[in-house]
């Protein structure tokens, strides 16, 4: 299975949220849905914006949302929504995918 990092954001309380997942598409609805109290269910509702492909090893994809996590930067959540920004480093190996779905 393909593992994915992707940006949500809830315009409503102007936050980013990051997490990975098999089906980024489908955890969006969780996150909106889920009757749990946790952090995202505090900012509903979240729209999806941007999606990464990141490969078949979860580990890889947990490391990569931990890193994204660590450097608690907005900014940088900005500049990875931004499709013209270009990736380097340890996010070089993401890989930008189309988050519209039907």
């Amino acid at each position: 299975m393909t593992y994915y990092i992707y940006i949500i954001y809830s315009e409503q309380y102007d936050k980013y949220y990051v997490g990975y997942s098999q089906n980024p598409w489908e955890r969006l609805i969780k996150h909106n849905t889920v009757p749990f109290n946790t952090f995202t269910s505090k900012y509903r509702p979240w729209c999806l914006r941007a999606v990464f492909k990141v490969g078949e090893l979860k580990t890889e994809a947990i490391k990569l949302e931990k890193f994204i996590k660590k450097q608690k930067s907005r900014i940088l959540l900005e500049k990875l929504i931004d499709s013209n920004f270009i990736l380097t480093g340890k996010l070089a190996q993401l890989v930008r995918v189309p988050h519209m779905r039907n």
